[in-house]
C-alpha cells in the first residue's frame, strides 16, 4: 500500500463525502495507467496496466467479454500474485447479451472432505491466526481454473490455451515491479524467507526486488502452458495437482528457520472431487434498477442486496443532505451486517435464508430500527427473516470475523454487450506464503476465512469448518441492469470492507449523481456492525464526518478502503470503463476504440 501521506492529498481532491461534488478528474494516474477510458467495442478494468492490456488484446482479436475476463485474470496472476492466481478461488458473474441473464459461478474453495469444525483447533484451542494462516490447514481446494474452464465452456469464444497466451508471455518475459509490489513483498518478507520457493521466487539473492526492475516467473509461465496443453485435469486430476497436494500436506519450510508449518488435509481425492456451482446470483431492484450479485458461500449479494432495500425502505435518495444520506448509508450496512454475521454460509452446510434476506418488507423491518438523528450502536442484534417484525431483534448480536483484505477485480464489456464481473483472491495478501517448488504460484489461505470457533457463545454460527465446506466470502461482483440491458458493473477487493465499498461506489453513482470515476474515487468509510466506523483520512477531513460524529457516530481511521473497478455502458453504446486514480497504486481502465 502506498504511504498514508500519498493518500491523503489525492482523495482529498474528491470533495465532502457520498453526497459531495467531485471534480472531473479525481487524481492523477500513477505512469502507465489511467483511472478512466471511455470509447467503442468493448472495455476493461483492473488494477494492472499489464492485465488490462491482456484483456484488450483478446478483446481486439475478436474474443468476447468472458474470454478477456479469463485472459485478466491470468495476467493477474503473474502481475498480482500475492492477491490472485490458480491457487486460489473466486465468484464470476455474467451478463449474456443473447439471452439478457445474468449467471454466475461460485468458484470458491472447499475444504477437504475429512475437515470438520475443529479444523483450527488445538488442544481445544483456536490456534493463533497467523499460525494458522502460514500452513497448509488453510489451504482449500483452488477453484480459479475450474471457474475459467466453466466460464469459457458456457460463455466464451476461444479455448484456454488461447486466452492464457499473454499472461505466459507475461511470465515469461517479466513485468516492470513498481512500489505496491514491492511493499506487499515486504510485508511478507519473512514468511517467504522461511519457504524456499517463495523465497528462490519472491526474494532473488534474498532481497526484495527493486521498483523499475524486471520480475519473471518462467516456472508459471510453463504451468499456464500446460494448463493450455491439457486443461484443468492437469490440477484437478494430474500432475500440478499433485504438487499442489505434496505442497499442502508437507510444507517445504527450511528447516533452519523454526517455523512450525503445520500440514493440511486436502487430498487429490479433494481435488478430483471439485466442482464449481452455476448458479442463480441474488436480484434486488433499487430505483427501477435490476442489481445482480453473487448469491452464497458469499455473502456479497445478500448484504449488498439487503443495504440497497434498508436504503429504499428510507427513501435515502431523496435526501439531498450529504450528511443525513452518508447516515442512512452507515446504518443501513450496520443492519444488513448484523445479519449477514449470523444467518449467511455455505448452504450446501448449514440453511441460509437468502430469498428471506433479500424481501423488501424485512428491509422495511429492519429500517425502522433507524433515527435520522441518533446513530445506532454495536454490535446491533440480527433480526429474524424467517419472521420479520418491525423494529425487533432476535437473539444475541454476532462478532465479526477477521476477513484479509488482498483479493483483486476486473470488470469487462465487449461489442456485443456481454459483460462480466469478476472478483477472484488467495484470501490476504500472499496467501499462506507457501509457493508451489516448479510451479510459480502460491496457494491460497482461504479455510482460515471460516470461524475458527463459534464467535458469539450460545449464537449458532453458519461459517465454522466442514467437510467440503466453503468458507463465507465477501466478494460483491455486482452487475446493474437498466430496462434490461447493461448499465454498471463493479465489484472490489478488500476483506468484508468489499461489500461496503461496492454499496458506496453504487449508491454514489445511482443515488448522489457522481460519475463512475468520481464514485470510484470518493472517500469511503465502511460500517460492519462494530462499534467504530472505519474511515478514510479524507471522510474524516470532511466537515459532513463531525456531522456524523455529533449523532453518535464513532470513526477509526484506515488508510484506505476498497481498490474498485468497474464499466458504464451508455445510451449510444459506448463504455466507460473505471478504476482506482490512486488506492493501491491505482487501477488501469482501457476501451478498444477511444473516443478522445
Amino acid at each position: 500500500m502506498r504511504a498514508l501521506a500519498r493518500l491523503v492529498p489525492a482523495l482529498a481532491l474528491v470533495t465532502g463525502l457520498l453526497g459531495a461534488a467531485a471534480p472531473a478528474r479525481a487524481a492523477q494516474a500513477p505512469p502507465g495507467k489511467q483511472p478512466e477510458a471511455v470509447g467503442w467495442g468493448g472495455a476493461v478494468a483492473s488494477v494492472d496496466a499489464d492485465a488490462t492490456a491482456a484483456g484488450l488484446e483478446v478483446l481486439r482479436r475478436g474474443g468476447n467479454a468472458v474470454d478477456a475476463a479469463v485472459a485478466t485474470a491470468a495476467a493477474l496472476g503473474v502481475t498480482e500474485p500475492y492477491s490472485a492466481g490458480i491457487g486460489g478461488g473466486g465468484y464470476f458473474v455474467h451478463y449474456d447479451a443473447r439471452t439478457g441473464k445474468v449467471e454466475t459461478i461460485d468458484g470458491r474453495e472447499t475444504a477437504s472432505r475429512t475437515a470438520d469444525s475443529a479444523l483450527f483447533l488445538e488442544n481445544g484451542t483456536p490456534l493463533p491466526f497467523a499460525d494458522a494462516v502460514t500452513s497448509g490447514l488453510s489451504v482449500g481446494v483452488p477453484g480459479t481454473a475450474a471457474t475459467w474452464q466453466e466460464a469459457l465452456r458456457r460463455w466464451g469464444s476461444r479455448n484456454l490455451d488461447e486466452v492464457l497466451k499473454p499472461a505466459e508471455r507475461i511470465a515469461e518475459r517479466g513485468f516492470t515491479v513498481d512500489q505496491t509490489f514491492r511493499d506487499q513483498t515486504a510485508g511478507n518478507q519473512a514468511r517467504f524467507q522461511d519457504f524456499p520457493a517463495s523465497r528462490a521466487l519472491f526474494l532473488p539473492d534474498g532481497q526484495l526486488p527493486v521498483v523499475g526492475s524486471t520480475f519473471r516467473n518462467p516456472d508459471l509461465a510453463a504451468t499456464y502452458r500446460e494448463l493450455g496443453r491439457t486443461g484443468t485435469a492437469a490440477l484437478y486430476r494430474g500432475p500440478i495437482g499433485a504438487d499442489v497436494v505434496r505442497t499442502l500436506q508437507h510444507p517445504p519450510v527450511d528447516p533452519a528457520s523454526g517455523r512450525n508449518a503445520r500440514p493440511g488435509k486436502v487430498d487429490t481425492a479433494d481435488l478430483a472431487a471439485y466442482r464449481v456451482r452455476v448458479q442463480e446470483p441474488t436480484h434486488v431492484t433499487y430505483r427501477g434498477l435490476d442489481v445482480y450479485g453473487i448469491a452464497p458461500s458469499s455473502s456479497g449479494g445478500t448484504t449488498v442486496g439487503e443495504a440497497l432495500n434498508v436504503l429504499a425502505a428510507n427513501g435515502a435518495a431523496k435526501l439531498t443532505d450529504p450528511a443525513a444520506y452518508d447516515h442512512q448509508y452507515l446504518e443501513a450496512s450496520r443492519i444488513a451486517f448484523a445479519d449477514r454475521n449470523r444467518w449467511v454460509g455455505d448452504p450446501s452446510a448449514v440453511q441460509v435464508p437468502t430469498r428471506q434476506l433479500l424481501d423488501p418488507r424485512y428491509a422495511a423491518a429492519r429500517a425502522c430500527l433507524i433515527d435520522p438523528d441518533r446513530a445506532l450502536t454495536s454490535p446491533l442484534a440480527p433480526g429474524d427473516p424467517y419472521h420479520p417484525a418491525a423494529c425487533a431483534s432476535s437473539g444475541q448480536p454476532a462478532a465479526e470475523p477477521y476477513e484479509g483484505q488482498s483479493t483483486t477485480h476486473l470488470t469487462v464489456a465487449d461489442r456485443w454487450g456481454n459483460v462480466v464481473a469478476y472478483t477472484l483472491t488467495i484470501e490476504q495478501t500472499g496467501g499462506s506464503g507457501i509457493t508451489v517448488p516448479g510451479r510459480g504460484f502460491l496457494l491460497n489461505n482461504e479455510l482460515t476465512d471460516f470461524d475458527f470457533a463459534p464467535l458469539t457463545p450460545g449464537v449458532p454460527d453458519p461459517n465454522l469448518p466442514g467437510p467440503g465446506k466453503r468458507p463465507r466470502s465477501s466478494i460483491s461482483p455486482t452487475i446493474v441492469l437498466k430496462d434490461g440491458r447493461p448499465y454498471l458493473a463493479l465489484g472490489s477487493p478488500g476483506g468484508a470492507t468489499i461489500i461496503t465499498t461496492v454499496l458506496q461506489v453504487l449508491t454514489g453513482r445511482v443515488d448522489r449523481g457522481l460519475t463512475l470515476e468520481q464514485a470510484i474515487a470518493a472517500p469511503r468509510a465502511s460500517q460492519r456492525n462494530t462499534a467504530a466506523t472505519q474511515a478514510e483520512p479524507a471522510f474524516l477531513a470532511s466537515p459532513e464526518a463531525a456531522r456524523l460524529q455529533a449523532l453518535g457516530h464513532v470513526f477509526a481511521a484506515v488508510p484506505e478502503i476498497g481498490a474498485a473497478t468497474g464499466v458504464e455502458r451508455h445510451p449510444d453504446g459506448s463504455w466507460t470503463a473505471a478504476a482506482e486514480p490512486v488506492r493501491r497504486g491505482g487501477g488501469a481502465a482501457a476501451v478498444l476504440r477511444p473516443a478522445r
